[in-house]
């Protein structure tokens, strides 16, 4: 259901960020995300001389290359269009996630690697949404055809538990989904 109709308004700026996931024929996955900022107007910029309305104020591109454990083994990271031209040397610090992995903590990894004047702002803004996009392809192809977990750690608790409200381990959710790792009462009676 799309959200209700506003006061008249007029359109300034879009961002679109989209990320895709491959499978790549050497057991790996490739995580890659694109970022534009356009305007509607157009306007000075001290380094390009002018963007025009619906000229990439920013356009960059975010690869993640992980395993299935979201180990990064390779990043890549170019930026076409910046406001400024020294922004582009930014780009080979990213190299510091080599290494690092998503998960718990993913958001503080990379603020303490790339926070502040350490890295950009919107590339920074890219890796949190990529992390969501690795855990949708990696879990999806981690799925049996009958749609049963392929679990290699079967004694550790499942990631998604407590990510979000249907996945809180108290929830019915888990109970169907997981139910050794279910927490919340023994009926449904009992939840009422």
């Amino acid at each position: 259901m799309p959200l209700p109709e506003s006061a008249p308004r007029k359109l300034l700026h879009t961002r679109e960020i989209i990320c895709e996931a491959y499978e790549r024929e050497d057991g790996l996955f490739d995580l890659d995300a694109h970022l534009t900022d356009i305007k509607t107007y157009g306007f000075k910029n001290r380094d390009r001389g002018r963007i025009e309305a619906g000229e990439p104020i920013h356009g960059m591109w975010l690869r993640l290359t992980i395993d299935t454990d979201f180990l990064i083994h390779s990043v890549e990271a170019k930026m076409d269009h910046t406001p400024y031209n020294f922004c582009t040397r930014i780009e080979p610090d990213h190299q510091q996630l080599v290494g690092a992995q998503i998960g718990p903590g993913w958001n503080k990894q990379i603020r303490t690697l790339l926070g502040g004047t350490h890295g950009c702002t919107h590339l920074r803004e890219m890796l949190g949404r990529m992390a969501t996009v690795a855990y949708q392809a990696v879990y999806g192809r981690r799925l049996r055809d009958d749609g049963t977990e392929i679990d290699d750690h079967p004694q550790r608790k499942p990631w998604v538990l407590d990510g979000c409200h249907a996945w809180a381990s108290n929830g019915p959710v888990v109970k169907m989904e997981y139910p050794d790792w279910y927490t919340g009462p023994a009926t449904e009676d009992a939840a009422e």
